[in-house]
């Protein structure tokens, strides 16, 4: 009698447990659902593009900085926006190993699978590192992400109300029938200005494969197709027969022939620019962070002390007054560190020259003058002036102010007296005074105080 009742109830917990596991998959948190602030909206409509037209990423790491790019009604990419970039860790260079802390460099695309609304970094999305040709090369690591919280180790870290932002344009993108986002990755602006700057450094000639790549971008305002081979990457190439290897040589192929006269006209330009600032004495250098560094934005943000990390926590001051929570920045001890070397033409480091002051040349002694006879009556402030050395020997035994301090008696022409304060008591490496001698006599004041019992 109570089979059926019960097979029933078994069949409808079992329905209600299903639906509630759909219900589980399908909650995402509020942030992921965050509309695109309306300051941004206004911008797409000065772009002349769609909310759900397709996006573009830009990253620089010298510069530390994300550029949104959407697509305009006319078909062609648009710049819309800048996000600076709350922290990146590493050095300038790709990255190769699982640890390293380095940022990754290079093409990169992004399907709506690797955006992740239930991150722990408030939201993030995976760049997609390594790719195609770095597979192929034995490059390893992953997890590479865009991500608040202002923490890295490997990835762009944003604010949460960034990443809030950029989640919010490349979610309504998807939406709109994008497939995937290409995120491009430089070590800085390919500028004439850095290319000059970093001309000695060993990964300049990836760095010249990756701006041949941001040209095809910046002339055309498309997105450029990526293929590999010879360990490079090629772009808005056509086979002539033979498939792209990333590690086999590269087949025969084409380039559209507008496309490739527009580029080669940027490269020759750019490398007219480039020589014509080493020839007027463009300095060569290489630098070194103590770990990544952040948009210069965020350095005048307060420090202060975070309960939940061994780290500091840093708020920066919004326009209303009120602070936004940067998280739980990594490494804000590294923030700034950056050493640049100076580079011979050679590209090795040049030696380090110490400035110092030359020590004024010896001036031979000259017998003083014999000392005038002092009036019968003096004034005060004549008094005063007659208290200095007037006799031959009654305190040359004693080292003058500038001796004592280190300054010679005058300081650029001018009496010890008249010179600036500074001149007159901050050492600037003169040489130590000469040893009193033993036979030197003393003033009438100091021989009498040294006659007088002394109060210990």
């Amino acid at each position: 009698m109570f089979r059926i009742p019960s097979r029933i109830a078994i069949v409808a917990a079992a329905t209600l447990l299903l639906a509630a596991c759909a219900d589980e998959r399908q909650r995402v948190p509020a942030r992921a659902l965050a509309p695109v602030p309306s300051q941004t909206v206004a911008l797409f409509s000065e772009k002349n593009v769609d909310r759900d037209a397709p996006v573009l990423l830009r990253a620089f790491k010298k510069e530390a900085e994300i550029e949104l790019w959407k697509k305009n009604r006319s078909g062609e990419y648009v710049f819309v926006k800048t996000y600076p970039v709350c922290r990146w860790s590493g050095q300038l260079g790709p990255k190769n190993r699982e640890g390293d802390r380095q940022v990754p460099e290079g093409f990169y695309t992004v399907s709506a699978a690797q955006m992740n609304p239930n991150s722990s970094y408030w939201l993030s999305f995976n760049v997609g590192y390594p790719n195609v040709m770095e597979r192929a090369m034995g490059r390893t690591g992953g997890d590479i992400m865009v991500h608040g919280a202002c923490s890295s180790r490997g990835c762009f870290a944003m604010t949460n109300q960034q990443m809030e932002e950029i989640y919010a344009v490349m979610r309504e993108a998807f939406q709109g029938g994008q497939r995937s986002v290409q995120f491009q990755s430089f070590p800085f602006r390919m500028t004439p200005a850095n290319l000059a700057k970093f001309r000695h450094d060993p990964n300049m000639p990836f760095w010249k494969n990756l701006k041949d790549g941001s040209d095809h971008f910046e002339v055309t305002k498309q997105e450029p197709a990526v293929a590999y081979c010879g360990r490079r990457y090629v772009f808005n190439a056509q086979s002539e027969g033979g498939g792209f290897e990333p590690t086999g040589a590269c087949p025969r192929y084409t380039i559209e022939p507008s496309i490739a006269a527009a580029v080669d006209a940027k490269r020759n330009a750019d490398e007219s620019a480039v020589a014509t600032l080493i020839d007027r004495g463009a300095p060569a250098i290489r630098v070194q962070f103590a770990d990544g560094n952040q948009h210069p934005s965020f350095r005048t943000t307060s420090h202060v002390a975070s309960a939940s990390s061994s780290e500091e926590r840093v708020t920066i001051p919004s326009v209303n007054r009120r602070s936004a929570d940067l998280g739980d920045v990594s490494r804000p001890d590294a923030i700034g560190e950056v050493t640049e070397i100076h580079l011979d033409p050679a590209g090795r480091p040049k030696p380090v020259v110490t400035a110092s002051v030359a020590a004024p040349a010896p001036v031979a002694a000259t017998p003083a003058p014999a000392a005038a006879p002092a009036p019968a009556a003096a004034s005060p402030s004549t008094a005063q002036a007659q208290d200095k050395p007037s006799a031959p020997g009654l305190f040359s035994g004693i080292p003058s102010v500038g001796a004592i301090f280190g300054t010679p008696a005058s300081a650029g022409g001018q009496d010890r007296a008249e010179a600036p304060f500074y001149k007159r008591v901050i050492r600037f490496g003169a040489p130590e005074p000469a040893p009193m001698p033993a036979n030197a006599p003393l003033p009438p004041r100091r021989q009498a105080a040294l006659q007088s019992p002394v109060v210990r």
